[in-house]
């Protein structure tokens, strides 16, 4: 090989291997975080959505008298409870039809001891609400997509990232899209995770039925246009070569 075949297959090997790589500033989660400080993190409670399903418990000093309110009605789930219907609505043995759609969990429980304290139903009432079917889905540059429950009060987005195996190497880390939807809205939030100023957001938590959407990076956008695979760079670059020792003849 000719000193000017060798010097036109280097310039071509660093051009394939800086458009195929990311650098290590892409790749780092958190990387001005200061070690010896504090941040705070904003809880937003979610709200009840329609198809819900919610396990309701009431207990009282009278047990057996308790025990006529808590008939949690099954439902196609594997889970028993109230499925919020499309009115926004759960139908409770005694109390009837109550709205709880937009209500907080801690809202539904503080509507139903008022309930069954004016309605002289239950003396020193105590009433449990959680949400059995909590989900949500994550696509993307992800190891494992998917649709994930979880039974925790609230998870963060580094857990529901943990839930599907982290990004891959090809995960956008400063451009993972976050769809929200509230009082019937949709609701868009990019968050760059090479950076933590988002942990004081309402974003840090996950809400049910939130969505996550990894994109892919630079490098991985570019690979799909021309160097699909290590198969597919290995056949450019023989290509490339027998290019150029028929130029150089």
């Amino acid at each position: 090989m000719t000193k000017t075949q060798k010097k036109i297959l280097s310039l071509l090997l660093g051009f394939l291997i800086i458009t195929s790589c990311s650098s290590k500033k892409d790749l780092i989660y958190f990387s001005d975080i200061n070690l010896n400080a504090q941040d705070k993190t904003v809880f937003s409670e979610g709200k009840i959505q329609v198809n819900d399903i919610l396990n309701i418990v009431i207990s009282s000093s009278s047990p057996d008298l308790a025990s006529m309110y808590n008939i949690n009605q099954p439902t196609s789930s594997s889970f028993n409870g109230y499925l919020v219907t499309s009115e926004g609505t759960i139908t409770l043995p005694i109390l009837g039809k109550i709205k709880v759609q937009e209500l907080t969990l801690l809202e539904l429980e503080n509507l139903l001891v008022k309930k069954l304290i004016e309605g002289n139903h239950l003396a020193n009432p105590i009433v449990t609400v959680r949400l059995t079917n909590a989900k949500f889905t994550i696509l993307g540059e992800v190891n494992n997509p998917g649709t994930y429950t979880f039974n925790e009060q609230n998870i963060s987005i580094l857990q529901a990232l943990g839930y599907a195996g982290d990004l891959t190497i090809h995960g956008k880390r400063q451009d993972v899209l976050i769809i929200r939807e509230e009082n019937n809205k949709k609701i868009y939030m990019s968050i760059d995770l090479t950076s933590k100023k988002w942990f004081d957001s309402p974003f840090y938590y996950i809400k049910p039925n939130d969505v996550i959407y990894v994109n892919p990076n630079g490098a991985k956008v570019k690979s799909a246009g021309y160097i699909g695979s290590i198969t597919g760079l290995l056949g450019l670059i023989s290509i490339a070569f027998s290019t150029i020792l028929v130029l150089t003849k």
